[in-house]
Formats: structure tokens, sequence, C-alpha cells
């Protein structure tokens, strides 16, 4: 598949995915390959987690919109912040002042099931309208709050049918179930628990929210194997001009068995995800490493980009 029509088939890409799968480094690998392709970026953070921008070496980011990279914007949005922005808007100001003074933000965010989900939504959708760029990549809650976060819309509209709140649902329920405006990018791990929660997730997004779902993100992939025996190992040594003691030995074939089942295990989840969810995947390979940075960004995007041109060019 061609880079440009993967990055365009929708204006936003909504990264959902279960906690610590790495969906927040997904986020950022899918913008930087949509930049690599010519498209205008805009990030948008809905849960405020401040490291995401390190992968790019800025500043933690806020409600203004930063320059993360060339062609990369990125900017967090809350419950609070967008209420405020729909006070304003509907020529409702004095009201969001009377509530920032008060401290009752958070009070009437809250008063309605979903409606604080409905209002970053909206945002996003207003974003989406606007044309803030050619993509706008929106880093998700975890997969449990992503289920409530965009079926917030059909749940509003079940309960009401008129006023605003109730317009501003349809028209969230409209952006997410276009796929030429919106689509949902699940990201896992080749592990059992993973692989079966990204299941349930997508099963229960294309029911119950209409959604367009993209390939699936397997994160986290281990190389393949390198031909490593003992016999190799001892002979590069020699190589080298280092000395290999039997603890040496041990080590190495220790390391050697792990890297192997690691991998066995990997490739059966694969499969599994294969088998269970028919849906492409991108493959993105494991980071070693205590904390990742705009290197391990640029591998995850050269990965990002092989993953995407090995597609069906049917697949978006």
């Amino acid at each position: 598949m061609k880079l440009e029509q993967f990055c365009s088939a929708s204006r936003v890409v909504i990264v959902a995915g279960k906690g610590g799968v790495g969906k927040t480094t997904v986020t950022a690998a899918l913008a930087q390959t949509a930049a690599r392709a010519g498209l205008s970026v805009l990030i948008v953070e809905v849960e405020g987690k401040s490291w995401l921008a390190t992968l790019f070496d800025r500043p933690a980011l806020g409600y203004e919109e930063t320059l993360l990279a060339p062609g990369i914007r990125g900017r967090t949005l809350s419950p609070d912040q967008a209420l405020v922005e729909y006070l304003d808007d509907h020529g409702m100001r004095p009201i969001s002042k009377r509530l920032r003074s008060t401290g009752a933000l958070e009070v009437v965010a809250a008063s309605v099931p979903g409606m604080k989900d409905i209002l970053v939504l909206g945002k996003v959708k207003q974003l989406e309208q606007a044309r803030a760029a050619d993509l706008i990549v929106v880093d998700a809650p975890a997969a449990g709050h992503a289920i409530t976060f965009l079926t917030s819309a059909v749940g509003l509209l079940d309960a009401m049918a008129t006023g605003p709140i109730a317009k501003q649902a349809a028209d969230v329920a409209a952006l997410l179930t276009d796929p030429a405006r919106c689509r949902v990018s699940l990201v896992t791990l080749p592990e059992e628990t993973p692989v079966a929660e990204v299941v349930e997730t997508a099963f229960a997004l294309e029911d119950r929210a209409g959604v367009t779902l993209g390939p699936v993100v397997v994160n986290g992939m281990w190389p393949p194997p390198v031909p490593c025996t003992p016999r190799l190992f001892r002979a590069g040594a020699r190589a080298a001009g280092i000395t290999v003691t039997a603890d040496d030995l041990a080590v190495a074939e220790r390391s050697i068995g792990f890297a192997a089942a690691r991998r066995e295990r990997q490739d059966v989840q694969v499969r599994r995800l294969a088998d269970l969810l028919p849906l492409a995947q991108i493959p993105l390979p494991f980071r070693f490493g205590a904390t990742l940075g705009p290197a391990d960004l640029e591998a995850l995007t050269d990965a990002f980009v092989e993953g995407i041109v090995a597609l069906a060019p049917d697949v978006v």
C-alpha cells in the first residue's frame, strides 16, 4: 500500500489500547509517519500524559498547540477546557466565567453520564471540521475507558432526543461512524492478555459505536533470531580476543533460550490474534532501553512505514 493512501484514508485516527501496550508511542509514530507522507498532523492528548512530547524532545503539552516536529503539532484536551470553549462559542461567556470563578466546571462536566467524553470528542469534531490539520491523531484513553469514550455519543442519543447536548452527540456520532472522517487504530502487545483485550475491544467498538477499525498495531515485537549456539558464541569470543568462562557460557545459553522462547510465545499470540480478529496487522519492534526518545521514535516510524507498505492495496 502507498504511504499517502494509508495516511489520508481518514481525517481523524483515534489510537486506543490497553494501558501499557505503548499506545502513546504508537500515536507519536503514526503522526511522524503521516508527516513523512507530507501531511500536516495535529496530535491530541485526552488524558494529559506529559511524556508524549519527550519522544520529540519537547516540553510537556498544554491546551495551546505546540510544535513538536516539522509538520507535527500537539495539544491536550480536557472536558473542563472543552466546556469553557463550548460555552464561549455559543454566546455564554458570562456563564463560563462564573463556572470558572466558582470552581464548578468539574461538577457541570460530570452532571450527565458520558458528558465529559462528548465534550472532548465534540472539540475533536470541531477541529476536524475546521481542517486544523490534514490528519488529527487522538491518543485515546486506555481500552476500558476507550469503549465508553467512543460509545458516549450513542448512549446520550438514546437518553435524549433534543437539545444542545443531543445535537453535540449527534455530530460526534456522525464523525465516528464516517470512515472518510474517522477510524480507530487499536494497539496491542504479542501477549495473551493484551491480545484477548484488544479482540474484545474491537468487537465492542464495532457493535456499539459503529466505528471503522484500521489495522491492529502489534507493538513490542522481538527481532528475528540471530543464529547463535554455544559453539558459535565461543568461536566469536575467540575471534574477538575475549576469554569465555564456564559461567559466561551458561549465561549465554540461558539468554539464547530465553530469546527463543519469547519469540515462540509472541508468534503464537500473533497467529491467535489473526485467527480471532480479521484485521491486518502492523508490527513494531521492541525497543530495548529504560526510556524512549527521538532515536527510538525514528526507528519505530521506519518500522511503521515498512508495515504500511507491506499491506494489501485495499487495506486502510
